[in-house]
């Protein structure tokens, strides 16, 4: 261990083969921090990724460069001198192991658990290095895998499909978040009903939208399938995804299926066009922001998750609401807060954790504005120069990696949030403030609670310096999360939040806020 004083004590310990994958370190860095009062903690495994990571936030030392992957590499920054931090940090580490069941054990190896428990599907959360050679050993087990870890190689990728293809196995991900297979919500995703519904997506956070609304409204899915972010692109071939549309043709219990993604590289978005002619279930397909003429009977277009969970619903006997519509109590609230902005009012700040989400609402405010920017912006002239400066009209994806890296994802931790929150209620040409908060397992305990106070001293932040501040937010969620919807949204509600039915339609009302403003 080393130890440096001064105005600050940073101290560095390696733990010999101590092992703990990637979601408990970041799901718990945090929490440990405030718990023991600490200016910075940064725990790892011993990669030269998570190296180069904990040098980007300067806690780096060369005590830590012996460091080998299935080491753990803890480094802090200390208030005062604690000798004991290590038993500490790793006490509260190790709390989620000692709170499982005697009867759960910790498996060491894909093939130990073949033998204990017979599974037939494998989640692979490991540095990216070693995740395709997991995922190869599940394959060869016949298992099929849902692969979370990122950092995989392309080639790897499109071997792994190609496996799985031919053994008829699901390869989910790489970087696939979000996932519900025989009514079991995988890594990231909500409680809902199983039902008639299914769907193939190459987004978690869309997945997860179009998964609530449905359930919200009636409705039910036999099977969420992810396909990772770079299963439509032209080197991948939109494998899973055919894949996934074979499967769900040939499933007797799905009536409906959904098929969501960024638009798809064109020769892929032909293929899937191919593909469908030989489904004969209904079946809609929302590719954000691309556009289409239909000619295909059984094949409904939409541009929105909101219009797709409509869509589904509808298919399937179900009635909804008019969900993007701005009905007349909407209109009141937003013409009260358009009277009380100041002249200098005249931007939307959108601060997100699902990159989906982010997307979507990028889609749906180009209309009431004349000019948006984002992080996920496709188009050249609608990209940020920096995530990390804020200027004129943008949504930012704060679960990017130039936000992430040596950090947890805001959905686990959302005090990535906080600073940026009070930094735009600050800025004077802040009018709305449009965030996201997903539930569901995966996600943090309670999203909302972390950030209430915040938002209030953001709205508090405005009013003193004369400002009204409008803030909208969308809570992903059902009334089965442990973070419990009804509730969370009440809460945001008594502070004078603007909750939103949707993320489209929280991005409409937005739009409203400001629409024509010069």
């Amino acid at each position: 261990m080393g130890l440096c004083r001064g105005d600050e004590v940073k101290a560095y310990k390696i733990l010999k083969n101590s092992y703990y994958d990637s979601v408990t370190l970041m799901s718990t860095t945090v929490a440990i921090k405030k718990e023991l009062k600490l200016k910075e903690l940064v725990m790892f495994m011993g990669t030269d990724m998570n190296k180069d990571m904990i040098k980007s936030v300067g806690l780096f030392d060369e005590h830590l460069q012996s460091a080998e992957p299935n080491d753990l590499m803890l480094a802090i920054d200390m208030i005062e001198d604690n000798p004991n931090w290590v038993d500490e940090v790793l006490e509260r580490l190790s709390a989620k192991k000692q709170g499982t069941k005697e009867s759960q054990r910790d498996y060491k190896s894909i093939n130990q658990t073949i033998d204990d428990l017979n599974p037939n599907l494998a989640i692979i959360s490991v540095p990216g290095i070693y995740a395709a050679n997991e995922a190869y050993k599940a394959l060869e087990k016949n298992l099929h895998v849902m692969l979370f870890s990122d950092n995989v190689s392309i080639e790897d990728e499109i071997q792994l499909k190609e496996i799985g293809i031919h053994k008829n196995l699901l390869v989910m991900g790489p970087d696939c978040g979000t996932a519900i297979i025989n009514g079991k919500g995988l890594c990231f995703a909500n409680q809902v009903r199983r039902g008639n519904i299914g769907l193939v997506a190459a987004s978690g956070t869309g997945l997860q939208e179009v998964t609530v609304i449905i359930d919200k409204f009636g409705g039910g899915i036999t099977q969420a399938i992810g396909v990772g972010g770079r299963d439509l692109t032209e080197k991948i071939g939109g494998k899973m995804m055919l894949m996934g549309i074979d499967s769900l043709n040939n499933d007797e219990h799905t009536e409906v299926i959904v098929l969501i993604s960024k638009p798809p590289h064109q020769s892929v978005l032909e293929k899937i066009l191919e593909r469908l002619k030989t489904v004969q279930k209904p079946v809609i397909l929302c590719l954000l922001d691309a556009k289409f003429d239909n000619q295909m009977k059984n094949i409904h277009f939409v541009s929105t998750l909101t219009e797709a969970a409509i869509k589904a619903l509808q298919l399937t006997g179900k009635q909804t609401p008019d969900l993007l519509n701005l009905d007349e109590e909407a209109l009141r609230v937003i013409d009260s807060h358009r009277k009380k902005f100041k002249s200098t009012q005249k931007t939307v700040k959108g601060l997100f954790c699902g990159g989906t989400l982010t997307a979507e609402a990028l889609s749906v405010l180009r209309p009431f504005l004349k000019q948006v920017t984002s992080n996920v912006a496709k188009k050249e002239d609608e990209k940020m120069n920096n995530p990390l400066i804020s200027k004129g009209n943008n949504l930012v994806d704060l679960g990017d990696d130039t936000f992430t890296q040596g950090k947890p994802h805001p959905m686990i931790e959302p005090t990535i949030r906080l600073e940026r929150i009070l930094d735009e209620a600050k800025n004077p040409e802040t009018a709305v403030l449009l965030l996201d908060f997903e539930l569901g397992i995966g996600s943090h305990a309670d999203p909302i609670g972390v950030t209430l106070d915040t938002l209030l001293e953001a709205i508090n932040i405005a009013k003193k310096d004369g400002r009204d501040l409008a803030i909208v937010a969308y809570v992903c969620g059902t009334d089965k999360d442990h973070q419990n919807l009804n509730q969370s949204e009440q809460r945001l509600k008594e502070i004078g939040v603007i909750v939103a039915k949707t993320n489209a339609h929280a991005a409409r009302i937005a739009g409203k806020l400001i629409e024509g403003v010069e």
